[in-house]
């Protein structure tokens, strides 16, 4: 008994959309079991000093493979 495919991640390109991922899964026969986001800073020199502002999040999708 082979066990198959394992869990995938999928992450949200910049200029797709939510929907565009999941259809992307669906199409590789996957489905989504858990949504991450992780913030985006980027460095901004202030005063001499550095500063650290929010420019964006990344969105991952953990998905697993769908059961035909």
């Amino acid at each position: 008994m082979s066990k198959g495919k394992k869990k995938q991640m999928y992450e949200v390109g910049e200029n797709e959309s939510i929907d565009d991922c999941l259809n992307r899964m669906k199409k590789d026969g996957y489905a989504p079991v858990r949504r991450m986001e992780k913030p985006i800073f980027k460095e901004v020199q202030e005063n001499g000093g550095v500063e650290y502002e929010p420019a964006g999040r990344q969105i991952i999708f953990e998905a697993k493979p769908l059961e035909a």
